[in-house]
């Protein structure tokens, strides 16, 4: 979570996030640049050469095409957003605002990161994190999640932690993806509900002599036709898209 390094020609190269220990001291102009790049709400990286500091690279961050329309729909089926992310605290708070996400922790390594999952469930354990991620540096939060979701264009190593993988690379497909496991476990209890209601009913009925089994046998059909029917109403299932320019 602190950058890259590399031999480049047998120099040794790194490009370090701000504010981490293997960051050389920084004259003037460079620490101008990175105060001016976290006031506009970019992301700045310091370029080292030989464990000497070379420059910095300003670095635009976009949100993604629909992202806040994702987190609009995220916010009316009552699930709270919170942006977690290891860039600094300007870039981050630009994101989010454009957005529309209120809670904003920056600056978080990995650790960190799995630290904030692990407090979320402490504070209250009758609710469930989930955490959506699609970097290397988003595995540890995804495996201390109650429920961890990656991306289907993210990592290997963040998709293989997940328990979920969207494969449509679209934030809209969470909010999708929240109403369809809603309504699958709101089908699966009512099935419940009804098989155990009619079984409780007929049967004692059955038991007793006064059901014909011809007629035990076509009801048994029918309840067992009720539950299917009930459930393939899932297979109508339709995304609730909203349409806006792109961010």
């Amino acid at each position: 979570g602190t950058g890259v390094r590399g031999l480049v020609d047998g120099q040794r190269v790194a490009v370090l996030r701000p504010g981490c220990a293997d960051v050389p001291p920084l004259p003037s102009t460079l620490r101008d640049v990175l105060r001016e790049a976290d006031a506009a709400g970019h992301t700045a990286v310091v370029v080292t050469v030989d464990d000497a500091a070379a420059g910095i690279l300003v670095l635009g961050d976009r949100p993604r095409p629909g992202a806040a329309d994702a987190i609009t729909g995220l916010r009316r089926l009552g699930v709270t957003v919170v942006l977690a992310t290891g860039d600094r605290s300007g870039p981050a708070r630009t994101v989010a605002d454009q957005v529309g996400i209120a809670d904003v922790l920056a600056e978080l390594d990995p650790h960190d990161k799995a630290d904030l999952v692990r407090g979320l469930r402490a504070d209250d354990p009758g609710r469930a994190v989930a955490v959506v991620g699609d970097g290397v540096n988003d595995t540890l939060a995804l495996s201390a999640a109650d429920l961890g979701i990656g991306m289907g264009g993210g990592t290997a190593a963040a998709i293989g932690v997940a328990d979920v993988t969207l494969v449509r690379d679209d934030l809209a497909a969470l909010a999708d993806a929240i109403r369809l496991s809603r309504r699958t476990a709101t089908t699966v209890r009512a099935n419940l509900v009804w098989a155990f209601g009619y079984n409780a009913v007929l049967l004692p009925v059955a038991a007793t002599g006064l059901l014909d089994p011809m007629f035990a046998a076509a009801a048994m059909s029918i309840s067992s036709l009720a539950v299917v029917t009930n459930s393939l109403r899932l297979t109508r299932f339709a995304s609730r898209r909203t349409t806006s320019e792109p961010i």
